[in-house]
């Protein structure tokens, strides 16, 4: 019963490291639209692993009586992986930077088309017409 278990997880691991390596080479890459479109099945494997790991931290003999052998391949697995999600968090980390900047570019050069088209109207007011421009912001980038 451990062996095939530990078969299971080592699978599932080299799998969800294969997708992250595929996503993080999107973001490298600058072409995040093909992650978008591995997003729902990422997070499905994203939560089975995290569901499986708490499993296994709360009941290590799950996979006490595997073969050492197996073992030994559910750490290099795990490693693997944890390489791999270090590198997908550097370049989700690079992406989102890239992101701010353009945002904040953005928003500078609206502020400083308002302040050029403000100033006084022949009615010796203050004239703001056709200076509210909207500028939506996304904190989950």
């Amino acid at each position: 019963m451990s062996d095939d278990y530990v078969r299971r997880l080592i699978a599932l691991t080299q799998q969800l490291t294969e997708r992250m390596r595929q996503d993080a080479e999107a973001f490298e890459a600058r072409r995040p639209h093909e992650a978008a479109g591995r997003v729902e099945e990422t997070q499905k494997l994203a939560n089975l692993y995290r569901f499986e790991s708490d499993k296994v931290r709360q009941n290590p003999s799950l996979v006490a009586g595997a073969s050492q052998q197996l073992r030994q391949a559910l750490i290099q697995a795990s490693r693997a992986f944890d390489t791999t999600l270090a590198r997908h968090g550097r370049a989700v980390y690079a992406l989102k930077t890239v992101t701010e900047g353009v945002v904040k570019a953005i928003a500078e050069e609206v502020g400083r088309v308002r302040a050029a088209s403000a100033g006084y109207g022949p009615s010796a007011r203050f004239s703001t017409r056709d200076t509210a421009i909207a500028v939506a912001l996304n904190r989950r980038a």
